[in-house]
């Protein structure tokens, strides 16, 4: 199958290009490099660099089968400051590919949605039938791009499927040896913030020890403005275990086998929901733990207020992606960190 990655050049999208390149896929990377990086577009996928507005036809015209979309503005704080950028670029961007699709005869479509369609949910573990009431203009729109699908299905016959993550970590690791992991900017997600606290406080530590061997500690100076700065824990005070927001965290590789099983199932005249979680809840106080664990450094924290729209607990139900595709979450909170530190670490992409 020749399959358009739309957002490829991204975090996720360049994760699930590069399984399905491994699968034997043939793949296209539309992506107009705003967000993604292109060093990240996996070796053997073909990059075009534009939008879906002005590209979208053209990429199409390239025997392209199917399509797994990505590209969207995803940051929930510039959502509520610009929400006519999320509006614009989020359900704008998409009705143009969707058009372009319609129009080039490509029926298949498995979309990146969000649980931020959920809000603050009246129970939990949350499944699909849970009422959708977003809190962000960065939920709405991803909400109104699953309508859109919906639409599309009844109307043009499109084999839709809407795959709404939790919390996505970790990194992926091709068969080359380098890895693919999370390079946003600004960091809004908490592992990597913590490893990043993580990995100042050791370089902090090894130039004071290497100083100290050479004789030379006091010609080492004070540590770098910002480098000893603490995680911070947004409230101690939810209804939790432990106080701090409890959250559903899955490894980006079991994301992107989900996205494999979910091409497979785009059907055409059919549009398809699934929640992607691992159906466990943590904390944040555990994160910060698994990755003092894991990294063997001690990372402070510091409680600050409560951020406005945090729900306490945000934990999904994948029985139906079970179900009805077989897919299940495999890896750990363990492995997402453990692969999270080890791309860190490595030379990026």
């Amino acid at each position: 199958m020749r399959v358009l990655v739309t957002g490829g050049a991204g975090y996720i999208g360049s994760v699930v290009a590069a399984s399905l390149l491994r699968e034997g896929h043939q793949v296209v990377v539309l992506d107009d490099l705003s967000t993604g990086h292109e060093d990240a577009v996996p070796k053997g996928a073909e990059f075009i660099q534009g939008t879906l507005r002005d590209d979208s036809r053209g990429a199409l015209g390239r025997g392209i089968d199917a399509v797994v979309h990505f590209a969207a503005k995803s940051l929930v704080s510039e959502s509520v400051a610009r929400p006519g950028l999320y509006w614009d670029n989020n359900l704008g961007g998409t009705l143009a590919l969707l058009d372009a699709m319609r129009i080039a005869d490509v029926r298949r479509i498995v979309f990146s949605s969000t649980a931020a369609v959920y809000g603050d949910p009246v129970r939990v573990p949350i499944e699909e039938t849970a009422l959708t009431r977003p809190t962000s203009p960065y939920g709405a729109s991803k909400l109104a791009v699953d309508t859109a699908l919906a639409e599309y299905a009844r109307l043009h016959g499109f084999g839709a499927v809407s795959l709404r993550y939790f919390n996505v970590a970790g990194a992926h690791q091709d068969p080359g040896g380098g890895w693919l992991g999370e390079r946003h900017s600004p960091e809004t997600h908490l592992i990597p913030n913590v490893l990043a606290v993580a990995s100042r406080l050791r370089s902090i530590s090894s130039g004071a020890a290497a100083a100290a061997s050479s004789g030379s500690a006091a010609a080492a100076g004070p540590a770098a403005p910002g480098t000893d700065r603490p995680v911070q824990i947004y409230g101690d005070d939810y209804p939790t275990a432990d106080g701090t927001c409890i959250r559903d965290y899955i490894h980006v590789t079991d994301l992107a086998a989900a996205h494999l099983r979910g091409l497979d199932a785009s059907i055409p005249g059919m549009r398809r929901v699934y929640n992607l979680g691992s159906g466990a809840g943590i904390s944040v106080r555990e994160v910060i733990e698994m990755c003092a664990s894991v990294t063997g450094v001690d990372i402070p924290a510091r409680v600050a207020p409560r951020r406005p729209g945090d729900p306490a607990v945000l934990v999904a139900s994948s029985a139906r992606i079970q179900a009805e595709l077989g897919w299940t979450a495999r890896l750990d909170l363990r492995a997402m960190i453990a692969d999270a530190w080890a791309c860190s670490t490595a030379q990026p992409r």
